[in-house]
């Protein structure tokens, strides 16, 4: 309780010495105190660099200028918050197993929360051993044919994860060629094979100077293909992608060639659908038609191409090897909801800390569904389907719900409800 008690100066019109105010009541709370929030980790392997990051809030306000020091590696590291309140430092683990992080922070001078000595909760870090690479051939798409180049594709990873300049070196044609990897670590030459029958390739690679794995002298697995003898006129139809239902129109592409060559301007005739469809090839010598299927269960599409004029293959008549397809019936929608990463919401001061795009894929696609999205029992909000049956919501998280591994998405379709749950976990980095 507070009052004031005044004294009137002498020679005033008022006696006011000894007067009192009314009184007034004031709740005085207790010290504030700081919350130190350490954010789960990446794929962490022995002996390189892995990032750590821990929030410090004061009353669910960022510290700024904050010291946090990082424990649990081979050597403690410290760091400064940022203006969001977020550490991020580097530890390094020199055995493989599981490893315990806390951080422990102090507040800079003047502020209002007592930090210093304030202890994460731990997490537990699992250290993988020391990675080597792993080079793997993709199958060979589209036919092989004898002096004809065929383009053939290999994938360079390091623990997982792609390694861009890497050497590779296809070995099986006529004569070995390299190419070089690119960010995703993808490597594409081509090969070339003077006899029809068997042949088997093979990549070897060297990895860069730098990288953290052994590449070099790395062998893939080989991958056998078949060689086929020099064509005249050749029509492949291609597999079909997705599902085949009942009375819904499937695309169905077939790719014309001339002695490996694209033949433009082929007039194709797909049959096996309800009824034929009849399209013209494009310059890469691929027409894509539509068919529709009225019974379920297998069907088989052909393609019956006519060259035009002046081409240097006799391509009229010729027919593609059968393609089998399996027709299903009529499904009952689906929902499926992706993975989903929170983020620390810059900047403040913001309505929500914490941010996370939901998204939700209906199937059968049908536009203006609405979607509800819920994150440990409480909803998020709504999003509506577009024309692919995706609902999209950027939702605001609470610090209870960033706990929450896994997120909800309901929706009512033709009177029935569906549903789906997705995972939910930190993005790397998580602002």
């Amino acid at each position: 309780t507070v009052t004031a008690t005044v004294t009137a100066p002498a020679g005033g019109a008022c006696t006011c010495t000894g007067v009192v105010s009314a009184p007034i009541t004031i709740t005085v709370g207790a010290q504030p105190s700081c919350q130190v929030l350490l954010l789960p980790a990446g794929p962490t392997v022995v002996g390189q660099p892995t990032l750590v990051t821990a929030v410090v809030l004061c009353n669910g306000l960022p510290v700024a200028g904050a010291s946090v020091t990082f424990n649990g590696g081979t050597a403690p590291v410290t760091v400064t918050t940022n203006a969001a309140g977020i550490a991020t430092g580097s530890l390094t683990f020199n055995t493989a197993g599981t490893a315990t992080v806390t951080a422990t922070v102090t507040a800079p001078a003047g502020g209002a929360c007592t930090c210093t000595g304030v202890v994460s909760a731990p997490i537990t870090i699992t250290v993988g051993a020391q990675p080597s690479c792993l080079v793997v051939v993709q199958p060979v798409l589209g036919p092989v044919i004898v002096g004809q180049p065929t383009s053939v594709t290999a994938v360079v990873t390091c623990n997982g994860l792609p390694v861009a300049g890497a050497s590779v070196t296809f070995t099986g044609g006529v004569a070995p060629v390299t190419a070089t990897t690119n960010a995703l670590g993808i490597a594409v030459g081509s090969l070339t094979f003077n006899t029809a029958g068997t042949a088997t390739v093979t990549a070897t690679v060297t990895a860069p100077a730098g990288t953290a794995c052994a590449c070099t002298g790395v062998v893939s697995a080989p991958i056998t293909i078949t060689v086929g003898a020099q064509p005249s006129c050749l029509v492949v139809v291609q597999p079909v992608v997705g599902p085949v239902i009942v009375g819904q129109p499937t695309s169905v592409t077939a790719l014309v060639t001339c002695n490996g060559l694209p033949v433009a301007g082929a007039s194709v005739t797909f049959t096996g659908g309800a009824a034929p469809v009849t399209v013209t090839t494009n310059a890469a010598g691929i027409a894509t038609g539509s068919l529709t299927f009225n019974t379920a269960g297998a069907a088989t599409v052909t393609a019956t191409v006519t060259a035009p004029a002046g081409t240097a293959c006799a391509c009229t008549g010729v027919v593609s090897v059968p393609l089998t397809i399996t027709v299903s019936g009529p499904t009952s929608p689906t929902l499926q909801a992706s993975p989903a990463c929170w983020r620390v919401n810059l900047p403040f001061p913001v309505p929500s800390l914490f941010t996370a795009t939901l998204k939700a894929t209906l199937t059968p696609a049908q536009a203006g569904v609405t979607v509800t999205f819920f994150v440990s029992g409480l909803p998020v909000g709504t999003a509506v389907t577009n024309a692919s049956g995706v609902a999209t919501l950027n939702a605001g998280l609470s610090l209870l719900q960033i706990s929450a591994t896994n997120y909800t998405a309901v929706a009512t379709v033709g009177g029935a409800t569906v549903q789906a749950t997705g995972t939910l976990a930190p993005c790397f980095p998580p602002v």
